[in-house]
């Protein structure tokens, strides 16, 4: 039985998600943000040059589409998320 599950926890009965995803560029360090619904096709759909680096899960294509817009319109949400990254980020070069 899955954690969730043993604890308690009352989870939306979904199997359904979306997804906001960063990618970083191996030769320029650029970062591409996306959202899908399907996470695997869609980053099988970039080429080589761009690294998987991160994700985030929402119930709600909304949420995901408003968190997607932050990351490309919003220094601050940028900002943000790469101090969360910062070791993941060393481990990149």
């Amino acid at each position: 039985m899955p954690a969730c599950c043993q604890a308690g926890l009352n989870l939306p009965s979904t199997n359904f998600m979306y997804y906001v995803y960063v990618l970083r560029n191996k030769k320029n360090k650029e970062f591409y943000y996306g959202y899908t619904g399907d996470l695997k096709r869609r980053i099988n759909e970039h080429n080589q040059d761009w690294k998987f680096i991160y994700y985030e899960a929402y119930l709600s294509e909304l949420d995901a589409r408003e968190r997607e817009r932050k990351l490309k319109n919003y220094g601050q949400s940028r900002t943000h998320l790469r101090n969360r990254l910062k070791e993941t980020l060393k481990l990149e070069n």
